[in-house]
């Protein structure tokens, strides 16, 4: 089941400046969705598409199964949002800030101390946002987006701002919200090894196209099948020569041999051939692909 769902999502800022091209979204019920891509590459502006926050102009948007233009306002009832900058008041508290769209919600009062305590800020006082760091107003922007408890919950670089400590908790809240209170989690970073941590679901984008969508398991799938082998030798040109004899893909780089993945046992002979023609071996080494090496591949 698929709780957001784009088809052939396409958007323009001007006839050559195609921002978004023929994007299919499919974010599952009770994913962590990471939405990943590099600067200007569609991730924020597929974002805004999918909340109303920019007229669509090509394609279909449904969210919860319904066409979102058909049943905008009941759809936002349920989800939870923080796109680019936290809108907030800096001359109130966290507390008051909250209070105010606690109303425009009609969430019961108590939802308001639940949130703070959920982001770690139910001990700020009388504190005036405009006197709280970058982190804390993007805690503030996270508790603003859990007010209404959204089925599906879309974040824009929420750890932007925060020290290694707040990242780590963010991660482990979002994991709550999802496990616990089922929350479909949509969520576009930049930093990877990160998101590699939390989502079980990986969209990348790249100048506006989907490059890669599955789940992370599938992606995991592809970074065994990209690893490669370190060889380092004090002759490289002789060792590529006798690696080529067997028929195995060898290329230099640095000075160092890199090979396709082999068995340990083929390693192992690949080893003592090198040594009975007199070449030392100082290195064999396996090179994983983490998500960031895969992700750098696909948007090459």
């Amino acid at each position: 089941m698929l709780t957001l769902e784009t088809q052939n999502l396409t958007h323009r800022f001007t006839p050559h400046d195609i921002a978004v091209n023929n994007v299919n979204l499919r974010v599952e019920h009770g994913s962590i969705y990471g939405f990943l891509g590099p600067n200007g590459a569609g991730k924020t502006t597929t974002l805004r598409l999918v909340l109303g926050l920019l007229r669509k102009q090509e394609g279909s948007i449904r969210v919860f199964g319904d066409l979102f233009e058909q049943s905008r306002l009941e759809v936002l009832r349920n989800v939870g949002s923080l796109i680019e900058s936290p809108s907030l008041y800096g001359h109130l508290t966290a507390r008051e800030n909250l209070v105010v769209l606690q109303k425009v919600y009609r969430c019961a009062p108590g939802r308001v101390d639940e949130v703070l305590a959920l982001v770690g800020l139910p001990h700020t006082g009388r504190k005036r946002v405009s006197q709280f760091s970058l982190g804390m107003k993007q805690r503030l922007a996270i508790a603003v987006a859990l007010l209404p408890q959204p089925a599906l919950l879309i974040l824009d670089e929420p750890t932007n701002g925060l020290d290694p400590n707040g990242i780590i908790e963010i991660r482990e809240l979002l994991k709550h919200l999802n496990q616990e209170w089922n929350t479909t989690i949509l969520i576009s970073s930049h930093l990877l090894a990160e998101i590699e941590r939390l989502v079980t679901h990986v969209g990348i984008i790249n100048k506006g196209t989907i490059m890669f969508q599955g789940t992370l398991d599938a992606l995991r799938s592809k970074q065994q099948q990209s690893l490669q082998v370190v060889l380092d030798t004090s002759n490289p040109d002789l060792s590529q020569q006798l690696l080529h004899q067997q028929n195995i893909a060898a290329t230099q780089h640095d000075g160092k041999l890199i090979l396709p993945s082999l068995p340990k046992e083929h390693l192992a002979a690949i080893n003592q051939q090198l040594v009975h023609h007199d070449i030392k071996v100082f290195e064999i080494g396996i090179v994983k692909n983490d998500l960031e090496s895969i992700f750098i591949d696909l948007v090459k």
